[in-house]
């Protein structure tokens, strides 16, 4: 069974059209009109081996705020989709990733529980002219749209690009030991209750 989904999400503020194939390995093309968030998104991709296309069109004029935060709610419905029933995947993912100074531990469950616990400082405002606030907003509205419970913490650094590297790739990481398939448990779903 093939794990893809296309999605598309419009708005007053954005228009999103993303496809994802969970089994891929590691090709993206990112276009969001944000340059640090493509960055991003294609580390993710590369690092968890999804396939991964995102066109995203945003009111850039006011901010990057709702660009970031609509590509995160697209992207978690894609993971979502694609995954299905969650039936023969390990469930639990983590990772502890460095990034020459950073050290980012992501930690993921696919409960059907969203939740995200953010623990990650940024000692600058800014990456360049992405606002570091936004990092967390992604991953929120990542988290909630795939109904994941996600653990991001920066264990150390000091370089805000490294920090967000790291969180990017740890997660990416972790999602891919969670999405593996388990050969032990064939088509079960793994969850005592029957069901995520």
């Amino acid at each position: 069974m093939t794990r893809t989904a296309s999605l598309s999400r419009t708005t007053s503020e954005t228009d999103i059209r993303l496809t994802l194939a969970l089994d891929g390995s590691g090709q993206a093309d990112i276009a969001t009109g944000v340059g640090f968030l493509d960055h991003m998104l294609t580390a993710l991709a590369r690092h968890a081996l999804f396939d991964l296309t995102i066109a995203a069109k945003g009111d850039l004029h006011i901010d990057d705020h709702h660009t970031v935060e609509d590509v995160g709610i697209v992207l978690g419905r894609a993971i979502a989709t694609a995954v299905g029933e969650k039936r023969g995947i390990m469930r639990f993912g983590h990772a502890i990733v460095p990034m020459d100074e950073a050290l980012a531990e992501v930690a993921v469950d696919f409960s059907g529980r969203p939740f995200l616990a953010w623990s990650v400082p940024f000692g600058r405002p800014k990456v360049g002219t992405f606002d570091t606030e936004l990092f967390e907003e992604f991953f929120r509205a990542l988290a909630i749209n795939a109904a994941v419970t996600l653990h991001v913490t920066l264990r150390a650094g000091t370089n805000a690009h490294h920090a967000a590297e790291a969180c990017f790739k740890a997660t990416a990481r972790a999602l891919r030991m969670a999405l593996e398939r388990d050969p032990r448990v064939g088509d079960a779903v793994p969850s005592t209750k029957g069901a995520l």
